[in-house]
């Protein structure tokens, strides 16, 4: 099947090889994109004060189930907002069970155009004690 149609564009983090921008396509861009999504601060790019998804400004709080669902609330509205190519299915974040200070944002998702469902783990690290 030819998935052209999912689009293609730089990679992300941007990178060089052999002086030549590298780039993606397909289901690989769509997972860049949405780790992109969820690694820029609101305000952090000045044509577009909105995008991003918010969960650096949490960086400092404790780890707990309170901040767990707001996460998921966050994750979920940016998602839907900045990536039209996919459906989550399902958005779930979890303590990691070997650092305290870890949350693993689990992802699952449809890619719309094809209909095939993938997941994506993106880890988020919190600075100071765990609760």
């Amino acid at each position: 099947m030819d998935k052209n149609f999912l689009g293609n564009g730089v990679n992300y983090p941007f990178s060089f090889s052999k002086g030549i921008v590298k780039s993606s396509e397909g289901d690989d861009l769509i997972a860049q994109s949405i780790m992109q999504i969820l690694s820029t601060r609101k305000g952090e790019r000045v044509m577009r004060p909105d995008y991003g998804c918010g969960i650096n400004e949490l960086v400092f709080e404790a780890n707990n189930t309170a901040l767990a669902t707001q996460f998921e609330f966050l994750v979920q509205d940016a998602i839907g907002k900045f990536e039209p190519r996919v459906e989550l299915t399902s958005v779930r974040v979890e303590k990691d069970a070997h650092n305290g200070n870890q949350l693993n944002i689990c992802l699952e998702y449809i890619v719309k155009a094809v209909n095939s469902s993938r997941n994506l783990v993106y880890p988020f690290y919190l600075q100071g004690t765990s609760s």
